[in-house]
């Protein structure tokens, strides 16, 4: 039987328990992606709180994306000292870290109109953000083909019309970028964080991220993170609508030999070891409950079992750095 507090090993990656932060956004850093003392304390009271991986916020591998602002960079060597002491602050609490890279965008250019040498560049920013992630130390980095972003844009056939061998609802890119990171740093830890359905027409569906997961499960990636579009699922209630893309995650355990991740909706601590044994997840990835309590992780292997006190407002997402608005009232009345 499976227990969240129990040392898992996902494909090489020794978790001290089941218990992941999936990606969070912080805006924090600065236009280039310089990072404030204040995303450090995030960070640590999260490695603090017990959580046996953290996977960094959406880091950019590119110095000219300006998706949005407050973005991360591992988009040249100059950051590589402050990712450093990101690491280090995990490490000192035993927990893992595993850097996002991501794209929002490139060069304003969307799939139809890459050209091979655009989409080789594209490659090679993510490997060389590996490279970095490693030099960092980090442990492992996330390959982020979700939620609307680039690569999420490449894969889905709603923005991507192309007729080549990287046509929308081909799993190509993510597989060449997987290569090229396995071949220039072989020591990481290299998942990927995908949608399980697009939600909107013509998009991804699950049929289709399915073989794109058995695909790249085939050419040996080491996790698959299962989310979907327009996650962040309001009013959620522990016993009630939790773990809302558990299907997906179930079916693509059963069908591949790659661990599943699964983030979206998980509250109870109940309900979260009983999908743990209906099949063969192996992780459960936390955001909005550990922006209401870093410390949940903790909380519930110290005995206090009761469920997370995120209620799901998602008011979070409306304060700069999106921080929990409880906490903030808290603090205004101290």
């Amino acid at each position: 039987m499976k227990r969240i507090f129990e040392e898992v090993n996902l494909n090489g990656l020794k978790l001290k328990n089941r218990l992941i932060r999936s990606a969070t956004w912080e805006g924090l850093a600065d236009g280039e992606g310089h990072m404030p003392e204040k995303l450090y304390a995030i960070y640590e009271g999260l490695a603090k709180g017990g959580v046996g991986c953290i996977i960094t916020g959406f880091t950019t591998v590119s110095d000219t994306d300006r998706y949005f602002g407050g973005i991360a960079r591992l988009s040249n060597d100059g950051l590589i000292p402050e990712h450093k002491r990101l690491t280090d602050i995990a490490r000192a609490e035993n927990c893992k870290i595993i850097a996002q890279l991501a794209l929002g965008e490139y060069n304003r250019t969307e799939p139809d109109y890459l050209t091979d040498k655009d989409i080789a560049d594209i490659i090679s920013l993510f490997v060389k953000g590996a490279q970095r992630a490693r030099k960092a130390g980090y442990d492992g980095v996330q390959i982020h083909a979700a939620h609307g972003f680039f690569l999420s844009r490449f894969i889905s056939p709603a923005s991507n019309h192309r007729q080549d061998k990287y046509s929308g609802g081909s799993s190509k890119i993510i597989i060449d970028i997987m290569n090229g990171i396995r071949q220039a740093a072989p020591d990481l830890h290299i998942t990927m964080k995908i949608n399980c359905d697009d939600f909107i027409p013509n998009g991804l569906t699950p049929e289709m991220s399915m073989e794109i997961c058995k695909q790249c499960a085939a050419a040996g990636i080491d996790s698959i993170e299962v989310s979907g579009n327009g996650t962040s699922v309001p009013n959620i209630r522990a016993g009630v609508n939790e773990a809302y893309f558990k299907d997906f995650a179930l079916k693509l355990a059963d069908e591949t030999s790659v661990p599943v991740i699964l983030v979206g909706g998980h509250r109870s601590i109940d309900n979260m070891e009983k999908i743990l044994n209906e099949g063969k997840i192996e992780c459960l990835s936390l955001s909005r409950p550990l922006v209401r309590e870093p410390d949940l992780p903790k909380r519930w292997q110290g005995g206090d079992l009761a469920p997370s006190k995120c209620i799901s407002c998602n008011m979070c997402y409306r304060t700069p750095a999106h921080e929990c608005i409880f906490k903030i009232k808290s603090k205004n009345q101290e």
